[in-house]
């Protein structure tokens, strides 16, 4: 403390300091930050964000304010690189921080180290400012949605290859729909890798070229667990599929961004299976009433034209014996014509029944059934096809008719053709 001593000369005051000491701007800055720092510390603001600009270097700068007052902020890049909403003018946060001077102006303000949406989750607002922004673009429009082929004979399935997602669309496709081809494009469906791995398999499958329709699918699981197909590079790529696509993920209130991007979207892998087994068997009703309804006119028009030539017979009174004749004559016409008609149409419908006994020995399924296995080179889910394409040390998983299993090579042996 100074002591200070006042006297009074001639109506003059004048003062004298037992010790005197003169700040510098920056000494008294420095005292001022340090008041701030040992008063109040880290500290927890609430405010409406204003005048919000992100700077080239990645430093956030903002002002708070309430109802009767303002105070600048600075978040810096290290720490709004993890912020997973956007900040902007007009929204309610709460910041976590301590209160700095800024020397070069003389300004307190907010050092912001992690920010908070007031009312809901920042994961949440995330969902919500993409899913507008994706919106307004248009990628949700309906006029945007492709039809489902009528009857789709190759089905490309983007999830786990391990998940129990993949293995309900099998064992329904087996049952219902067993002339269907399947292509597995086994991804991630959940962390941070996830959305880049099921957009690219999305692409690849739109490359690949054999397929009528891709299922996006994943066995349900938590909002963190689903979080991958709420990401936008997801939502885009299937926007962007030239294949209609469905998407399967497993849930129960929340609906993703792939669901209002996808053409059709379900709430599990296997409705999303049920909707091709349901086609397959509208497309056999379909031809079963068709057969129906051609033979049913068939018939009638006979039996029209017999009548017809019995009115004609009652109407003429000679010959008589002619036209008993023609009678007759017509019968076996008719009796021949229905037999062969009924052939024919017995004859097509083996036909069609044995090219979907072919078709259904055609599919993974069926070959997988016959002893044969499946490899496929690990992580990348690569069918192997020649030895070339693997070495000592690989991972290798192996999916037989029932369950499969991992394995590591240990010799690849020549290059010959396999021999049993």
């Amino acid at each position: 403390m100074q002591k200070i001593n006042k006297s009074e000369n001639n109506g003059l005051v004048s003062y004298s300091q037992s010790r005197k000491h003169i700040y510098t701007v920056s000494e008294i800055t420095r005292e001022i930050k340090n008041l701030f720092e040992q008063k109040l510390g880290d500290l927890w603001i609430e405010g409406e964000v204003s005048n919000f600009k992100a700077a080239s270097s990645g430093h956030f700068y903002f002002s708070l304010k309430d109802q009767s007052a303002l105070i600048s902020a600075a978040m810096f890049a290290y720490a709004n690189k993890g912020l997973k909403f956007k900040l902007e003018d007009g929204l309610k946060i709460i910041c976590f921080g301590k209160v700095d001077v800024y020397g070069p102006r003389g300004q307190y303000q907010i050092i912001v180290e992690r920010i908070e949406p007031k009312g809901i989750g920042s994961q949440q607002l995330a969902f919500e400012q993409l899913k507008k922004r994706l919106e307004q673009e248009g990628l949700f429009d309906l006029r945007h949605k492709k039809a489902l082929p009528l009857m789709p004979f190759s089905v490309g399935i983007v999830t786990s290859g391990r998940g129990a997602a993949v293995r309900d669309i099998l064992q329904i496709l087996k049952k219902g729909a067993p002339m269907v081809n399947v292509l597995i494009r086994s991804v991630r469906v959940q962390g941070e890798q996830a959305a880049a791995e099921i957009a690219q398999a999305v692409e690849e499958l739109n490359s690949f070229g054999r397929s009528d329709l891709i299922i996006v699918s994943r066995g349900g699981g938590s909002s963190e667990d689903l979080w991958p197909f709420n990401e936008e590079i997801v939502a885009r790529a299937i926007y962007n599929s030239r294949l209609p696509v469905i998407s399967a993920v497993g849930h129960q209130v929340n609906t993703t961004l792939s669901d209002l991007a996808a053409d059709v979207f379900v709430e599990t892998p296997t409705a999303a299976a049920k909707i091709i087994v349901d086609k397959r068997n509208a497309l056999v009703a379909e031809l079963a009433d068709a057969r129906y309804k051609l033979d049913f006119s068939i018939t009638d028009i006979i039996n029209d034209f017999k009548n017809k030539l019995i009115g004609f017979t009652h109407m003429l009174k000679s010959p008589a014996e002619r036209l008993l004749e023609k009678q007759q004559f017509l019968d076996e016409l008719s009796s021949g014509l229905n037999y062969n008609i009924q052939h024919t149409l017995e004859l097509a419908g083996e036909r069609s029944s044995s090219l979907i006994k072919r078709l259904g020995a055609l599919s993974p399924l069926s070959i997988l059934s016959r002893g044969y296995s499946l490899s496929m080179l690990m992580p990348q889910g690569a069918i192997i096809k020649d030895i070339n394409q693997i070495k000592p040390g690989d991972r290798l998983k192996t999916i037989l008719h029932k369950g499969a299993f991992t394995s590591l090579v240990q010799e690849v042996i020549g290059d010959e053709p396999a021999t049993f």
